[in-house]
């Protein structure tokens, strides 16, 4: 979510690319609240952070304790700044689907915010 909150914000005038400690499938919870924003995410298919070739960043964002630790490994001997945001895992969310879906909407919400004081660029699209 994060990327995809960035990309909509800064447009083509950064890179940002996507990854985790694993890859995994679309989660139709994100979509969803995504989709409530503006922001399609629909095709995104996750990769992981092995997956990636190019390793020309200036900074890595990691959500999770596991990828922080998967980030600085990949980072080691690289001029990248490695920047840990702890963020609620919204899959560990349990009940009714609103209740899921409000766990998603609060991290959304935290990323949202986040990505705006830490990337302070001018919004592509009027945002």
């Amino acid at each position: 979510m994060a990327a995809a909150i960035l990309r909509h914000l800064a447009g083509r005038r950064v890179y940002v690319e996507s990854a985790g400690v694993r890859p995994g499938e679309r989660d139709p919870f994100a979509i969803a609240v995504m989709d409530e924003i503006g922001v399609d995410i629909s095709d995104h298919v996750a990769q992981s952070i092995d997956d990636l070739h190019d390793l020309g960043f200036d900074r890595i964002v990691t959500l999770a304790p596991e990828a922080q630790h998967k980030a600085l490994e990949l980072a080691h001997g690289y001029a990248i700044d490695v920047d840990y945001w702890p963020t609620p895992d919204p899959t560990l969310a349990s009940g009714s689907r609103d209740m899921i879906l409000d766990a998603y909407r609060q991290v959304r919400d935290q990323l949202f915010d986040r990505v705006k004081t830490e990337f302070p660029v001018q919004a592509a699209g009027g945002v």
